[in-house]
């Protein structure tokens, strides 16, 4: 183990050498001085891991080396000991950015949990955090093994991704690559699992099993909001469960989450279908029934999501909920400032929708731009690029003014997103679609054992734009490549980010229902 050097000054150090004996005999070095010129003495020629610093020394206070210290050593650890309680006092050292503040009478095991919370702290979680996920591991293999509800897809995934985030945080990364192999796994069983029920969740809205789905969203967990004060639906495109994970201890500095729920998105996992279907309250088969005018088929060039409001205004007359609402969707900063300085005004609707695209964009980008992919090499740089951008984004900025009024606000997504690694051959024709998780077209070939595919495709209540058509999802981590220049595909979109196909990372996302404080 690394032994680590610690100076203590203290003018009384000599009363101070049981404690210096005790720590030396837990394997610290020490370097006791008895004033703080003599504490900077050492610092300006020595290394040391951590200083103790008394905050009442003749001389040059231990506030005043304190302030030296930090303006020249910024990232050393300082703990401030001292026999004065004054909470001025403590309000000065912890605005220099003290790592710790001990009150005298000191004990021994005190002080050593001081030092190893500040110096060890990362060695010791690191250990725990992989020792207790091994031990975790093969209950959650049985838990995966034995799934068989939507319920318990949630709860599994909700626990994969809780020890992703907790793997995050540890030096050692060796269980991360076994946690992938789980997830991995997982996933492929997942996929089973909806296969062999997407059908029935569609075409039997009684099934007893059958979890919330996209089109059903609204109806069920908003609309009964509205009315009762105004209601911000806010919807981050592509926000899978592990990035809201990682920006709700910021938004939990602004509201309390009233409630985390799960929902599944509809199929084909892509904003033209799932986001649709969200705002519509319909499947994408009744969508481009009931309105013709505002559906937009695979193979028309006109954008997928330009009817999003007049949908949104269908299905709230459809549910007979009369109060005035509003439609943005977000694509710039400077569209995000101007709705934060029209929130007085929105005041005056019942319901509030927002769309964020950043997200989308993000992994859109991380596969064109192989800048993009250097920031976001893996999934915990991508995590901390969604926690980066909401930090500074005029999202952050909206929820810090919605916090401060009377509302309901509400945040969820219309699909998640996953990392692909294995290619998969199929063949259609140029009108074929390009997304790569999957495919609608005529005379598609592709190997019918390893996708889930339908050539009824109103079973699924999708649309059918020929009479050959079908559909073709990829599952797991799989994407879709076509037989010509196919190493080229797999080069370019290997260890990208996709959706449009099932898994639980698509499939599985948040609804957040936060509450003023």
């Amino acid at each position: 183990m690394q032994q680590f050097k610690i100076l203590w000054a203290d003018d009384e150090i000599e009363l101070l050498k049981p404690h210096i004996l005790f720590l030396e005999q837990k394997g610290y070095q020490l370097t006791p001085v008895n004033s703080g010129s003599d504490a900077l003495e050492e610092i300006d020629h020595n290394h040391f891991d951590i200083v103790f610093l008394d905050e009442n020394m003749p001389g040059m206070s231990g506030l005043e080396t304190l302030n030296y210290i930090k303006s020249t050593h910024p990232n050393l650890p300082v703990v401030m000991i001292t026999k004065n309680e004054a909470e001025e006092i403590m309000e000065e050292a912890i605005g220099a950015k003290i790592a710790d503040y001990l009150i005298k009478p000191l004990n021994p095991n005190q002080i050593l949990l001081s030092v190893k919370k500040i110096l060890d702290n990362k060695r010791i979680i690191s250990e725990k955090t992989n020792l207790s996920y091994q031990k975790e591991f093969q209950k959650l293999a049985m838990n995966v093994m034995d799934a068989q509800d939507h319920q318990d897809w949630m709860d599994i995934y909700k626990k994969l991704v809780y020890w992703e985030l907790e793997l995050d945080e540890t030096q050692d990364k060796s269980m991360v690559e076994v946690l992938s192999a789980q997830k991995v796994e997982a996933d492929g069983n997942f996929s089973s699992f909806v296969t062999s029920n997407y059908q029935d969740w569609i075409t039997d809205p009684d099934m007893e099993d059958r979890p919330l789905l996209s089109h059903n969203l609204l109806k069920q967990k908003v609309f009964p909001k509205v009315g009762e004060e105004p209601v911000f639906l806010i919807v981050i495109d592509n926000l899978r469960y592990d990035q809201w994970k990682v920006i709700e201890p910021d938004v939990a500095q602004l509201f309390s989450v009233d409630s985390e729920e799960m929902y599944f998105s509809i199929l084909p996992t892509t904003t033209s279908y799932a986001r649709n279907a969200l705002f519509g309250g319909l499947t994408p088969l009744e969508m481009s029934r009931r309105y013709p005018d505002l559906w937009v088929d695979e193979e028309d060039d006109d954008g997928k999501n330009l009817k999003e409001a007049e949908l949104l205004e269908a299905n709230m007359a459809r549910s007979a909920v009369k109060e005035r609402f509003s439609y943005h969707k977000i694509l710039r900063a400077e569209e995000g400032k101007q709705l934060s300085e029209n929130i007085p005004n929105l005041m005056n609707n019942g319901l509030n929708a927002i769309v964020f695209n950043f997200v989308d964009m993000l992994s859109h980008a991380r596969t064109d731009m192989q800048m993009i992919r250097e920031l976001a090499p893996d999934e915990s740089a991508y995590r901390s690029i969604t926690k980066s951008w909401f930090t500074h984004s005029s999202l952050y900025d909206t929820l810090k003014i919605l916090a401060e009024q009377k509302v309901k606000v509400m945040i969820t997504t219309d699909h998640g997103t996953i990392r692909v690694n294995k290619a998969q051959k199929i063949v259609g024709d140029r009108k074929t679609n390009t997304n790569l998780r999957y495919k609608v077209g005529r005379n598609l070939a592709f190997d019918e054992k390893s996708v889930f595919f339908t050539r009824d495709p109103e079973q699924f209540g999708l649309p059918k734009p020929h009479v050959s058509s079908a559909y073709v999802f990829a599952m797991d981590d799989h994407f879709f490549a076509y037989p010509n220049n196919f190493n080229h595909y797999v080069r370019h979109y290997k260890d990208t980010f996709q959706h449009g196909g099932i898994s639980m990372e698509e499939i599985i996302i948040p609804f957040i229902t936060l509450a003023n404080k």
